[in-house]
């Protein structure tokens, strides 16, 4: 019966049943058993031995089905964990990914940890980048800015669970049209698909993220473009924007911010893919921020 399995057990048999379609099955089934007995994925490990119920072994069965069938972990949790911060997700907003945190490394190489800074996050999502960047910079306050209304409020709802919204404000917007504020530090993590790219996506990306968080455009640049377009008013003196971009994507960007009087450097992933455009006016160089 059921409620004769214990959680060993029935972690054991969800890996089973993932294991021909996820790579990473074994965490997987832990997160998923964790979720449907309402604990942590790391209260799991120690209770190999409790028996899980009934209702939580149905639950995680039900919660496998999806996962075969496509589904991300996260979505199914509504959770991920990003640079120490478990973030809560909604349909409004990306899957954080590593990928990104190489953006947060490369603001924290170059600011002053103590210094007041003020963050700008332009297509915020679920508030990852601005979240995690107040968390490693006590003096530092953000706005972070979405185009969608439910992402705004998952990122409210964020900065309040890990202590941040006094430092923390978001709203909805286009981008930085109509901010007349200016920043030290400008983030932002866009849609840089080229439009007809996203059919070929895999389908945790394709079928489970929001298209207008990862639709660039005809050449997956548009985003790109909106952002330099107002770059110039929203930069304070001496400061820098971190942009990520895809692969192949870095020559493209150069371009562009060398056309708008900028200069790009470039920060690679743990892949070696050029992932994040460091973009400072010409007259600022080197970089300095706080």
């Amino acid at each position: 019966m059921s409620s004769a399995v214990t959680v060993g057990e029935l972690r054991r048999e969800i890996a089973a049943m993932l294991k021909a379609t996820s790579p990473t099955a074994g965490l997987d089934a832990r997160l998923i058993v964790a979720h449907a007995l309402g604990a942590t994925a790391d209260e799991v490990i120690y209770r190999d031995d409790e028996p899980a119920g009934g209702v939580a072994t149905l639950r995680a069965r039900n919660l496998a089905h999806r996962r075969i069938n496509g589904e991300p972990v996260a979505r199914i949790v509504g959770e991920k964990e990003f640079y120490g911060l478990t973030l809560a997700l909604s349909v409004d907003t990306l899957i954080p990914r590593p990928d990104t945190e190489t953006l947060v490394d490369a603001v924290l190489s170059v600011v002053h940890h103590h210094s007041p800074i003020a963050i700008l996050d332009l297509g915020t999502g679920s508030g990852a980048i601005l979240l995690a960047l107040l968390s490693q910079l006590p003096n530092a306050a953000g706005l972070g800015i979405d185009a969608a209304k439910g992402a705004v409020a998952t990122a409210e709802a964020n900065g309040r669970r890990f202590g941040l919204a006094e430092r923390a404000t978001f709203a909805v917007g286009d981008w930085a049209k109509g901010i007349d504020a200016k920043f030290d530090v400008v983030v932002a993590n866009p849609p840089y698909v080229a439009s007809g790219e996203i059919a070929g996506l895999p389908v945790e990306v394709r079928d489970h993220d929001p298209h207008l968080a990862l639709d660039g455009g005809s050449d997956g640049l548009g985003a790109v473009r909106a952002i330099f377009s107002d770059l110039d008013r929203v930069l304070a003196e001496g400061g820098a924007a971190f942009i990520e971009v895809g692969f192949g994507q870095a020559d493209a960007v150069k371009a562009l911010a060398t056309a708008a009087g900028y200069v790009a450097a470039f920060r690679r992933d743990l892949a070696g893919i050029e992932r994040v455009a460091v973009i400072s006016r010409q007259r600022d160089r080197p970089v300095a921020v706080g």
